[in-house]
This record gives C-alpha cells, sequence and structure tokens, in this order.
C-alpha cells in the first residue's frame, strides 16, 4: 500500500471534526482555523478522494453515504490514536522514544487495538507509531522498526522477521450470509489490489461469483462498507480477525494463503536496541495468538 493512497491527515480532522460537530464553523474553532481553512481541506479531500463527503441540508450540511462510512472510520481512528498517544507519552520522555511504522489499514484494524497491551507490560517504553506503506527511510523518518506486507525490493542489508501468513477471504455482516451462498451479493474489493478478487475466484471456481465489484481507495474503507452491509469485502485476515471472533463479521468460504507474508524490517547494519528486541518479542507474540 503506498503512502500516496494515504489522505493528508490534516484534511481529514478538517473533515472528522466537521462531521462530529457538525458545522464547518464549529470545526474551525475546535481546530483554530479559519472557516475557509477548513472548507479547502474538505475540498480538496473530497477531490483526491473521488467522492462527496457532504450535501446541503437546508441551511447546514449532512454526510452523504460515502461520508458517513469513511466518518465511522475516521472518529474511530482519531479516538484511538489519541488515547493510545496520550498514554505513551505520558510513559517516558522522547529521548527513549521507540517509532513504529505500520501500513495503515493493519494499525486502524489491528494493532492499535493491542497497544495498550504493549504499554501495560512495558511501561517504561514510549512507542511512537508512525503509518505508511511500501519501502521505508529508516534514517530520515527516524523509525526503529516497520510492519510491512513483504511484497517489494527491499536491500540486502536488511534484516526480516517473518510474523505471518496473508490470507485472504470474503467476510460479511450476518445477514448477508444468504446472498453469498446465493451469489445475490455486491463484491467489495480494494484499488490497492486490483486483481484481488479474479484471483480468489479462480482459486475458488465453486463458489458463487459477484453480481458485480466495487472497489474502495483503501482498505479500511472497504472494511468499514463491509461492516455495514454495503456488500461482501474480500479482506486480509488481518484485518478482519477481530470483528470474526466478534460475530460482527462471518468468514463462510474461510481465508485462503496467497503466498505473501507480512514481516517485520529493520536496517540490518546495526541490531535493534533492547527497546526494540522487546517490542518484537510482543508483536511476534501478539501474532501467534491472532493467527496461529
Amino acid at each position: 500500500m503506498d503512502r500516496s493512497d494515504i489522505p493528508s491527515l490534516d484534511d481529514l480532522r478538517a473533515f472528522e471534526a466537521t462531521a462530529r460537530l457538525g458545522s464547518v464553523r464549529l470545526a474551525a474553532d475546535a481546530l483554530a482555523l479559519t472557516h475557509g481553512a477548513v472548507s479547502r481541506r474538505i475540498a480538496k479531500l473530497s477531490e483526491e478522494l473521488g467522492f462527496q463527503l457532504f450535501e446541503k441540508s437546508g441551511r447546514g450540511l449532512k454526510l452523504t453515504t460515502a461520508g458517513e462510512t469513511l466518518f465511522l472510520t475516521v472518529n474511530r481512528f482519531f479516538g484511538e490514536l489519541r488515547t493510545t498517544v496520550q498514554g505513551l507519552r505520558a510513559a517516558a520522555t522522547q529521548d527513549d522514544a521507540l517509532v513504529l511504522s505500520c501500513e495503515p489499514s493493519v494499525a486502524m484494524r489491528w494493532l492499535i487495538p493491542r497497544l495498550g497491551g504493549f504499554q501495560a507490560a512495558h511501561p517504561a517504553i514510549a512507542l511512537h507509531l508512525s503509518v505508511g506503506g511500501g519501502s521505508i527511510d529508516f534514517a530520515r523518518e527516524r523509525i526503529d522498526l516497520a510492519i510491512r506486507r513483504l511484497d517489494f525490493a527491499m536491500p540486502e542489508t536488511w534484516q526480516v522477521r517473518r510474523l505471518f501468513a496473508e490470507k485472504v477471504g470474503p467476510v460479511m455482516v450476518p445477514d448477508r450470509l444468504a446472498d453469498f451462498e446465493e451469489g445475490a451479493y455486491i463484491g467489495l474489493g480494494s484499488r490497492t489490489r486490483p486483481d484481488a478478487w479474479s484471483t480468489w475466484l479462480a482459486r475458488h471456481p465453486h463458489r458463487p461469483r459477484p453480481q458485480e465489484i466495487r472497489f474502495y481507495d483503501h482498505h479500511f474503507l472497504m472494511m468499514e462498507a463491509a461492516s455495514v452491509g454495503l456488500g461482501v469485502a474480500l479482506s486480509p485476515l488481518v484485518l478482519a480477525t477481530d470483528d470474526i471472533k466478534r460475530s460482527r463479521l462471518r468468514a463462510p468460504a474461510g481465508f485462503w494463503a496467497d503466498g505473501t507474508h507480512y514481516g517485520l524490517i529493520w536496517p540490518g547494519e546495526r541490531e535493534p536496541n533492547a527497546k526494540a528486541r522487546q517490542l518484537s518479542a510482543w508483536l511476534v507474540a501478539e501474532c501467534q495468538k491472532s493467527f496461529s
């Protein structure tokens, strides 16, 4: 997942504040920006995503259907991130920080909900989370460790520890199970993996095909759409595992290993420090709990 696929966090904050407060003016006050600055950021975000976020309702604004789906994700993400960061900052000084980079969808749907456990086990470590995909400039971005899908070329000097195999499968809310079995469903996909559905269907020819496939710009948008019943998402297991365990989503066809893996990466010209080794061991243990 390329970092350029992720909208600006400033634009997302302007959208989230406006949607949550119900007013551009109130959002501007909360963010210490001008009314015009917030409006421009929302317009820029809408243009980049390719769909409208708000529509006029009388003298005010209301979210579009797509805007509501995005708000569910962004509001939850900022809330969880705010809580996590506040706790981590209180634990240690900036000089003691450990920086972990993680792909955005994995961070939002799998990693962040578990970080409280790491902080409880290692209260002396201030862990800072950075989101990004693909290659990493460890020195420039001051990153200690990175979680990535191992589908890109890496320098021979980098060290990699495999965390879990990538597995994909169709997931849906319980109300969509019958539609899935009858082939009366809409397939949801991510533009970051445009061939995922065709590959999965070729591997599972006995499964009913979707009536159509609709693509979202990011996996986390696709998953939110599936969570509110808009269709059947072809999801990586890592993004769906928690909702499946809570019975919010079902995976009647199981998950198929596509041959790739996620791994923990660090630059090999230096050994990870003690804190990075503790984080590495914790991540390995959490992956074993989730995917073994």
